[in-house]
């Protein structure tokens, strides 16, 4: 395919869990920067696709983790510059940040295995076919993205009112964790769960780890969203080539 993505990671725990075996199998070029390292970014037109992936620290925290100016300035050339564009928890909300939109405490937290389902207005996006009616996501986090102008909302769940949105089909924000597998849900908890908070939407560790398929599920939507993204990619160069 000879695409070329870039990630950005904040913390080694959090990585791109199932979209790595993908981009490696699909041969796109693969590049990432370590932002809380202070790594340079490539230079935008050396990218097709940009992700940006989750981590502990919220979107106003600039005065702690200075590097998140550099980063959302990053994210808004990419956005502008027309690339795909995918976040995922603090990745979703540091572009909806970009975009304009709030980022808020939620009504609770969400940890662990809890259904979602995909709004109406998901059928009119180029991810029609790869999000179901519902299915059951992997979720750690407090705070939630409000929907940028111009987006379309995707997805919700009980405990979080906006799981996803869309921008001109290529620009995706996803409040889940759908990447996660094994290992990394392993990771994770290891790292962050002296720090969780109690509520109705948190699970233990071991009710979060008891059933390795949950995770090949929420994996295949994954999937199924990156050959989406890439089909319009396909069809973005298309009509230019035309």
């Amino acid at each position: 395919m000879n695409l070329r993505a870039h990630y950005l990671q904040h913390v080694p725990f959090e990585g791109l869990g199932c979209m790595y075996d993908h981009f490696q199998t699909m041969g796109y070029r693969l590049s990432s920067s370590n932002v809380s390292a202070a790594d340079d970014f490539p230079n935008i037109d050396d990218i097709d696709w940009l992700i940006v992936m989750g981590g502990p620290m919220g979107v106003g925290d600039e005065n702690r983790f200075p590097w998140l100016h550099s980063e959302k300035a990053y994210i808004e050339r990419a956005i502008d510059s027309g690339k795909t564009v995918l976040g995922i928890c603090l990745g979703a909300q540091l572009i909806a940040d970009v975009l304009g939109a709030r980022i808020i405490s939620g009504a609770c937290c969400e940890i662990g295995w809890h259904a979602v389902e995909r709004t109406p207005e998901a059928c009119h996006t180029i991810l029609d076919q790869a999000l179901p009616a519902s299915f059951e996501a992997y979720h750690w986090h407090a705070d939630m993205f409000e929907i940028p102008a111009n987006a379309v909302r995707l997805a919700s769940s009980p405990g979080c009112i906006n799981q996803g949105f869309i921008v001109e089909d290529r620009v995706i924000g996803l409040q889940c964790h759908l990447e996660m597998t094994m290992t990394g849900a392993r990771e994770l908890i290891s790292a962050c769960w002296d720090e969780h908070l109690p509520g109705d939407f948190v699970q233990c560790p071991e009710q979060m780890l008891a059933q390795p398929s949950r995770f090949d599920a929420s994996n295949a939507v994954m999937i199924a969203i990156l050959k989406s993204l890439e089909q319009g990619m396909d069809g973005r160069k298309t009509n230019l080539a035309d």
